[in-house]
């Protein structure tokens, strides 16, 4: 299938909501079908999920496993390291969690927190930094050349766009505990995390094992082309299932079931729920919805000094070739 490269941060429109979840279920469809294809064949695959806070990983990988086999595609995010993992070698802690044959490995974050979140936040050394973009590259070129399908992906979203989300949370309850104090430290480190992502992709954006970025502005359409590329980019082919006949039950041997007054059920809570008034309030995840612009503060001015009146100033286009000064570049996708 053929699909237009996108890149940049070009403004798109929303996707339709339902445009969106029938072609997620025909994706999904899809997915399946690679499943069985790397269980019958023994693949192994590892799917990398990477990319600034609240830019939408944890749903990407959500709607890819929602009809998985969760003994086949199994979700590896990891805590902070031990006080014993921080004494093995760096990799070692994720090697554990690689796949076998027909499995794949989805990491939400991975090794890649080196060169994120430890070097911006001094959770490393320089020495460790600069040891993990030597190994990187060969670690993962060994994976490859045992088997391995390695695919990294980075969700690239802008500054404002991340600091909605990071608002939304912050008075969603469903979602509350996805905000931690290191999350909104990254607002105040943009640009930290912008070289640090720069200098990763230097050094660990080479063949065999490229990144892909994920324009995710917008969730849905984030998701969609994700998981597109993802099952494009793999060679799977249709494994036909074996026929599954239902056999007959055997009659009765006079097994009498015991009474129900012996056991313990739950509640009939459902039952309740019929014919309440107001009916229950449907949950709506505000980050699947249009968010609010943020607050402005507004401050009453003082009363206007008599000024000179001066000729207008006029902008002058930038060429071609021109850098944008830091504040214009801080707004960009990183």
């Amino acid at each position: 299938m053929l699909y237009r490269l996108t890149m940049g941060s070009k403004k798109r429109p929303k996707l339709d909501n339902e445009l969106y979840e029938a072609e997620l279920n025909r994706l999904q469809a899809e997915l399946v079908e690679m499943q069985e294809w790397l269980r019958a064949e023994k693949k192994r695959l590892v799917v990398i999920f990477e990319g600034r806070d609240a830019a939408g990983k944890g749903g990407a990988i959500k709607r890819i496993t929602e009809y998985l086999n969760p003994r086949v595609a199994r979700i590896v995010a990891l805590p902070a390291p031990t006080e014993r993992e921080t004494t093995q070698w760096y990799f070692q802690r994720y090697i554990e969690h690689l796949p076998a044959g027909g499995e794949m490995r989805l990491f939400d974050r991975s090794w890649y927190n080196r060169a994120g979140v430890e070097r911006v936040m001094g959770y490393c050394t320089p020495v460790q930094y600069q040891r993990f973009l030597r190994q990187c590259p060969i670690f993962e070129q060994m994976l490859i050349e045992d088997g391995i399908i390695l695919r990294k992906y980075w969700f690239s979203v802008s500054d404002k766009e991340q600091e909605k989300r990071f608002r939304s949370r912050m008075h969603d309850p469903m979602r509350r505990w996805k905000l931690s104090p290191t999350d909104l430290e990254s607002l105040t480190k943009w640009e930290e995390y912008s070289r640090a992502k720069d200098d990763m992709f230097i050094h660990t954006d080479v063949d065999p094992a490229r990144w892909t970025v994920v324009e995710a502005e917008d969730k849905k359409r984030a998701r969609i082309n994700m998981i597109a590329h993802l099952l494009d980019s793999i060679p799977y082919k249709h494994v036909p299932m074996a026929d599954i006949k239902f056999p007959k039950r055997p009659p009765s041997t006079g097994y009498k079931r015991t009474d129900r007054t012996l056991q313990e059920y739950v509640p009939d809570v459902a039952d309740i729920l019929i014919g309440t008034e107001p009916p229950p309030v449907k949950y709506v995840d505000p980050e699947d919805s249009p968010l609010p612009d943020l607050p402005v503060e507004v401050v009453e001015a003082p009363e206007p000094a008599p000024v000179a009146v001066v000729a207008p100033r006029t902008r002058t286009r930038r060429p071609a070739g021109s850098t944008a000064s830091p504040a214009a570049e801080s707004t960009d996708n990183g």
